[in-house]
Order: C-alpha cells, then sequence, then structure tokens
C-alpha cells in the first residue's frame, strides 16, 4: 500500500497539481492585495471617497449612524452587506481578467514553441560525390 501511495504521489499530475495549488494561493494574496490597495482607493476616489465594503443595510436591530459593517456586526444587528458582495464581484472580475491575461500569454508561448523552425530553402551545391564517381567511371569507358 505504501508504495502505491509512493507511485501516485511520484506522477506528474499530482506534482503539478501541488504546484498550481501554490502559486494559486500566492497569485491570489497578490491579487486581493491590488484590489484592496490599488483599485478601491481609485474606485473611491470617482465615488467620493466611498468605501462599498462598509456599504450595508439594517435589516435588524439598531445601529447608531455612520457606524461601519463591523461595528454593526459587532451590535448584533442582522445587516445586508452589499458592499461586501459589490467588492467580492469586483474582486472576480479582476482575478477573472488576470488568469485570462495569463493563459492568453502561456497559449501564445506553446505556439511559438511548437511552430517548426524555419527550415532554409535547398541550396545547389553541385554534383554529389555518387555522381562525380558515376561520371568518371562513364569517361574511363570511352
Amino acid at each position: 500500500m505504501i508504495k502505491e501511495f509512493k507511485d501516485f504521489i511520484a506522477k506528474g499530475n499530482v506534482m503539478d497539481m501541488a504546484v498550481g495549488i501554490i502559486v494559486g494561493a500566492a497569485f491570489t494574496a497578490i491579487v486581493t492585495s491590488m484590489v484592496k490597495d490599488i483599485i478601491n482607493p481609485i474606485i473611491g476616489l470617482f465615488t467620493g471617497g466611498v468605501d462599498f465594503t462598509n456599504n450595508y443595510a439594517v435589516l435588524s436591530g439598531t445601529v447608531p449612524a455612520g457606524a461601519s459593517l463591523a461595528a454593526a456586526r459587532e451590535a448584533g444587528a442582522s445587516v445586508f452587506a452589499y458592499g461586501s458582495f459589490i467588492m467580492a464581484i469586483i474582486n472576480f472580475l479582476i482575478i477573472a481578467f488576470v488568469v485570462f491575461m495569463l493563459v492568453k500569454m502561456v497559449n501564445r508561448v506553446k505556439s511559438l514553441a511548437e511552430r517548426p523552425n524555419e527550415v532554409a530553402p535547398d541550396v545547389p551545391t553541385g554534383p554529389s560525390q555518387l555522381d562525380v564517381l558515376l561520371e568518371i567511371r562513364d569517361s574511363l569507358r570511352k
């Protein structure tokens, strides 16, 4: 059973999947930081400094006016956090676009690697050794 497990782990597919998961986790951290630290402030400029993540509607309970989403949740109020949902959609669109660009780049590199090298055209180099020997033989017969 241990031998079968070693064979399973040693297969390329399992190792490729493990590398993909690790790279994906690191990539998610980069995209999350990009959205949080770069995209959200730019969106905030266009919306007058409003941060979508703190937009919510109180469904039940009491919340002090102007309280953040975290404060509303701590107060025990039932909230409809539509701002967090909007940010999740924005995050998804950004991640999907970046993954699309990455796949497009990888496909371009693959197609360049699979394309056969340009072959130089055949240049006449003169008679072959066989042609010369046949010519000498024919000359000696005469």
